[in-house]
């Protein structure tokens, strides 16, 4: 059984930085790529970056934080993480983690492509 636990959520000043963990149980983390999703109220979930698996400085952003965040991972620590600089009002949402269904991916924007998800963390950027 694989869990997915995301943390370091909170409220923001706007300019102001964040940093996302997500830890996951469960063998094999360094097989799956790993992504970062969220979802404002009234929207449907976007895509935000993802990593390959066993990571490689292969990653990919959306457009709107390409420059601002930066994913990582730690396969020692099953964790994955999502560096947020330059935060903006719009970027206000609940941010879920997620892992592709299959092993040695390149990640995907996608999200009918991963299979697990953690239970999201709130981030708020006040203007």
């Amino acid at each position: 059984q694989v869990q997915l636990v995301e943390s370091g959520g909170g409220l923001v000043q706007a300019g102001g930085s964040l940093r996302l963990s997500c830890a996951a149980s469960g063998r094999s983390f360094s097989n799956y790529a790993m992504g970062w999703f969220r979802q404002a109220p009234g929207k449907e979930r976007e895509f935000v970056a993802a990593i390959r698996w066993n990571g490689g400085g292969t990653t990919d952003y959306a457009d709107s934080v390409k420059g601002r965040f930066t994913i990582s991972r730690d396969n020692a620590k099953n964790t994955v993480y999502l560096q947020m600089n330059s935060l903006k009002p719009e970027d206000t949402a609940v941010y879920y983690c997620g892992r592709q269904a299959w092993e040695y991916g390149l990640g995907s924007r996608n999200f009918n492509e991963y299979n697990y998800w953690g239970q999201g963390t709130q981030v708020t950027v006040s203007s």
